[in-house]
Parts: C-alpha cells; sequence; structure tokens
C-alpha cells in the first residue's frame, strides 16, 4: 500500500534535527520500500505491506524516535486518502466567499490524528476570523489564510489541546507536490 507520512515538528529552528536521509534509512530499517522525501520539514511518501494504520504508526514513530532520541508525531494517510484530500479542497478554484482566485500560498491543510468533532469547530467561532476560511472533510482542515500561515489568527488557534486531536499542516504546494511523488512511485 502506498503511503504519505507527515512528521509533525521536525528540524525547525534547530530544534529536532533529523536529516531526510536518515529519515529515509529508518523508514527502509521499518519495512518501507520506495520511500521518497520531500523538503526537510518530514514528508514521505512510501509503500508498506502493513494495512493497519495505527499499528503502521506506532512502528514508524517507534523507530523515528529510536533514531532521533525524541517523539514526534506522525499523520499517515494512504494514497487514495491524498487524491480525495486534493480533490476535495474547497478553495483550489477559487473562494467560496467571494474572496477571488486561490492564490496557492493562501492554501494550507492541517492534518488530524482524528476527525475533529462540529461542536470543536463551532466552539472556535470560525466567523471571527474573517477573511480567513475553514473547511473542515473529515481528518482535514483545509485553510484559505490570504495573509499567510505565519500571521494567521486562525491558524494560531488550531491547537491540538482546542481540536482535541494532532494535528501538522502543510501548505498547498507541498500538498501537490506529494501528490506528484505519489503520482511518480
Amino acid at each position: 500500500m502506498d503511503y504519505v507520512a507527515l512528521l509533525r515538528g521536525i528540524n525547525l529552528g534547530g530544534h529536532h534535527s533529523l536529516p531526510m536521509a536518515t529519515l529515509r534509512e529508518t523508514l527502509e530499517a521499518a519495512g518501507c520500500a520506495d520511500v521518497r522525501t520531500y523538503i526537510q520539514s518530514g514528508n514521505a511518501v512510501f509503500r508498506h505491506d502493513e494495512e493497519d494504520e495505527a499499528r503502521l504508526r506506532e512502528l514508524l514513530e517507534a523507530a523515528i524516535g529510536d533514531t532521533g532520541g525524541f517523539a514526534v508525531p506522525v499523520m499517515l494517510r494512504t494514497a487514495d486518502e491524498w487524491a480525495s484530500t486534493v480533490a476535495a479542497n474547497p478553495y483550489a478554484a477559487g473562494v467560496p466567499s467571494g474572496g477571488g482566485a486561490a492564490d496557492p500560498k493562501a492554501l494550507h491543510v492541517v492534518f488530524l490524528s482524528a476527525a475533529p468533532s462540529a461542536g470543536v469547530l463551532d466552539a472556535l467561532d470560525l466567523g471571527r476570523f474573517a477573511p480567513e476560511e475553514l473547511t473542515s472533510i473529515g481528518r482535514e482542515l483545509h485553510l484559505w489564510l490570504p495573509g499567510g500561515m505565519g500571521r494567521s489568527k486562525l491558524a494560531a488557534a488550531l491547537t491540538d489541546r482546542k481540536l482535541g486531536a494532532v494535528a501538522t499542516a502543510r501548505n498547498w504546494n507541498t500538498v501537490k507536490k506529494l501528490e506528484a511523488l505519489l503520482a511518480d512511485g
């Protein structure tokens, strides 16, 4: 089965350093095949025989922890789930609220360990973050952030504690590059 693994919080500001060559070696030692990585923020595409996502995630988190010496949350998605996420992006063709054409730099996806409940998102009062927008689809939050991720009040509000799930975000260009890596495999 083909997978995408997204590691959270590595190679940021000199903390939790994990070179991608080391990540590839670690994943291969954990039984992954055809491992390809993209940029230094912990994105990998690979094949693995394990079909149970929870078991595979635990295996990879343990292997990466042993190699790096620190805990690293890993979000896994199958190739089919990745394709569904790309196809479902409500902002890829334009912004529904009339905000104009979708600039890929304004598009982001937050990948969650579990789908948030409706109550969790209601409690955030999403309207107060306008013009920023969020659409929840399964275990992903699609974001339109016209001012970028770094200045976003909405993105800052999407903490693990508030969402009730582990989260890691990727910009749309990274999402599309990982889609291409899956297609090349």
